[in-house]
Parts: structure tokens; sequence; C-alpha cells
């Protein structure tokens, strides 16, 4: 590296003691956050009997976590104002760490309603800033290599949360799975509170600042992209488990299984991303919406063969966590101006896509069935690769 790239890296990134402790507790943190996040679609039966509440009442636990992390990923960083990021992120992990215990005590439906949007603030806050941090914490080159890291977080929760949450919950009961989680993030949020330097905000996030990043023609069409993207992998995912159920005819058993090969299969999409997306990101951004589309299109076509369907499942979930690690890596290239902005409008759309996503699914598998919804998985996909194009008019110039 010449003395002049040095120079850059010095005024883009702060001078950390330890970047990869730092890094890897911003991991862990990622773990939790998933794990916090989904664990009551593997609880939602002894979840809704233990409070009194239907099934449909309980699993909107897992949207009203959703619609509060809309609200915060757009107003952390400028409510925030000229706060110390790293304090920030402590005060997200604190939130998560309240919401748990209150959700193991919740007495109630309300309580429990409660603790999830507590929840939702944290996702909502903590993604909006991640990669702001993550591009102070390590060298610009170094950058694609610690999100690979940090979504590594999101890959073990992914595989390993929901099965490991529904067999402790048939021996501790529904409580105290959400109790063993209290300690692993009070062991975060004091590995945040050693590891994370100071991170003083280097200017003040306005709402005008936000629309200045949202109105660049470019990132205005990425937006579109990522909406379109997101939405066609989750109305797909969402209701996967029917799909496998009544087209696969997979029991429960089979069911864990496939769920944890999509799961496992996330950490090779991990390790590829973080590889690919330093250098090529342009041409990577059309990867998720093609290959995760064709999976929905491979899944409708061969959908009675398991063994077809365990290969498609594990294609897609690789893609599942390249997606984030190939669009984080193309906001630290393009908007590395105002990453703050852009995480707070790129987790915005990530995260109404996503309910968006799950609606839409719903209402085709309830009007025309399960074929309707992976159809119109399909088509949000197409719409998708149209954003998206070549990947050139996505580029800064």
């Amino acid at each position: 590296m010449s003395q002049t790239d040095e120079a850059k890296d010095a005024v883009r990134h702060d001078t950390v003691a330890h970047p990869m402790s730092a890094v890897f507790s911003m991991t862990l943190c990622v773990a939790m956050l998933i794990a916090s996040e989904f664990m009551p679609v593997s609880l939602l039966t002894p979840m809704a009997e233990g409070l009194g509440a239907t099934a449909g009442q309980t699993g909107q636990a897992v949207s009203v976590s959703g619609l509060f992390a809309v609200a915060a990923s757009l107003l952390t960083a400028t409510v925030a104002g000229r706060i110390d990021r790293k304090i920030v992120l402590l005060v997200m992990t604190t939130l998560m760490l309240v919401s748990l215990v209150m959700v193991a005590l919740a007495p109630n439906f309300a309580v429990l309603m409660t603790a999830r949007a507590l929840l939702g603030i944290t996702i909502g806050g903590f993604w909006s800033l991640a990669t702001a941090v993550l591009m102070r914490l390590v060298a610009p080159a170094k950058v694609p290599q610690a999100l690979a890291i940090m979504y590594t977080g999101q890959a073990l929760a992914a595989a390993f949360a929901a099965p490991i949450g529904s067999y402790l919950g048939g021996l501790i009961g529904w409580r105290g799975v959400f109790w063993v989680l209290v300690p692993l993030v009070v062991i975060n949020l004091f590995w945040q509170a050693i590891a994370l330097p100071a991170l003083p905000a280097r200017s003040r996030l306005t709402f005008s600042n936000l629309l200045g990043v949202l109105f660049r023609p470019y990132f205005l069409r990425a937006l579109g992209a990522i909406v379109f993207t997101w939405g066609s992998a989750f109305t797909m995912f969402t209701y996967l488990r029917p799909f496998l159920e009544g087209v696969t005819g997979v029991g429960v058993t089979t069911l864990s299984i496939l769920l944890l090969v999509l799961g496992c299969a996330g950490f090779i999409g991990t390790w590829l991303a973080g590889r690919l997306a330093g250098d090529h990101v342009g041409r990577l951004l059309v990867a998720p919406p093609l290959v995760m589309g064709a999976v929905t299109l491979g899944l409708l076509a061969f959908g009675h063969s398991l063994v077809l369907v365990a290969v498609l499942l594990a294609v897609w979930g690789a893609m599942n966590t390249a997606v984030s690690i190939i669009w984080m890596a193309w906001l630290s290239q393009n908007v590395d101006d105002a990453p703050e902005a852009a995480g707070s409008l790129m987790v915005a759309a990530i995260q109404a896509s996503i309910l968006l996503g799950a609606l839409i699914g719903g209402l085709l598998l309830d009007a025309f069935g399960i074929g309707a919804t992976f159809a119109g998985s399909i088509v949000m996909a197409l719409a998708a690769i149209l954003f998206v194009g070549s990947g050139r008019s996505l580029l800064k110039h």
C-alpha cells in the first residue's frame, strides 16, 4: 500500500487498539439480535398458550418488532445527534436486554408486545449504524471481511437459534429459553463496553441529509432493488413451511433438518461474499435476486423431490446471508461520504420490504394457494433484476 493510500485509510477510520475484538463484539450482538427477533417463531404455540392469546396474535410479536425497526432505523442517527456512537450502541444492547427480561416475565400479551417494540428499536438502531461503525473500526480494504465476520452472527443464529430454542422450550419452557439469552446479552454488553473505542459523531445528521442521500439517482435506484430483493426473499421464506409440508410432504423432523441445511449453508455464503464483495460488488448485486428467484422457481417445478428441495434450499440459504454483505459492501464503497444516512435509509427499506413481503405472500396464499405466493416472489425477483441491470448504474461516478 502506498503512503497516499495509508493516509486515506487514516482519515477514513479511527485508531483502534484491538479492532477485531470490537468487530467480534458486534458479531455476538448480531447473533443475539437475530435469535431474539425470531425466537417466537419456534416457540409460537407454547407462548400463545402461556399468555392466553391466539397463535396469530402471538405471531404479531415478530411483526411489531419489524414495524418499530423501520421507525428506529430512520430516527436513531438523527435523534442521537452528536452523541458518541459507542454510547448509542451500548444503549441499543441494553434495550435488547430489557426486552428479553420483559418477555421472560410477561404476564400478558400487552407486556409481550411492549417488549417486542423495544427490541424493534434495537434492531433498527443497531443496523442503521453498524456499517458506518465498521468503516471506522477497520481500514477501507478490510470492510468486506469485517462485514463477513459480523454477519457470521446472523448465520449462526439463523442455523441454530430456532432448533435449539424449540428443543430447550420442551425442557425448560418458553420463558426459560428467553432467560438463557439474558446472560449472553449481559456478556455482550460488557464486551462492547471494553472493546469498542470512543466513536464521537463526526457531524450532526438531519432529515435534510437523509433526503440529500435519498435523491441521489444511483441511490434511489438501489433502494428499489433492495425493496424488491428482500421483498422477494421474505414472500417466499415466510411461507416456506406450508410449502414443504403441503407440497414436499415432510414431517416435523425432516422439516427441521431442511431448515438446518438452509441455515448452515449461510456460512458458505458469508465466506464467499466476504472474499468477493470488495472487488466485484457492482457485478454481484444482481446475484441475490437472480439466484433466489431461480431457486423459488425450482421449488415450484421440483417441489415433490426431497433431494432436489434440499439442494435448492442450501443454495438459497447461502445467498440469504450473502445478500446483506454484498449490499453493505456496496454502501461502504458508494456512499462512504454519508454512511449513517445511507445505512438508516437502507435498513428502513429492508425492514419495510420484509413486512410487505410477508403481507403480500399471506394474501396470495389465502386467496390462491402457495403456488401463487411463490410466483409473487419470483415476480419481485424479476423486478429487482431490472432495477440492478448490469450494476453500473448503481455505482457512484
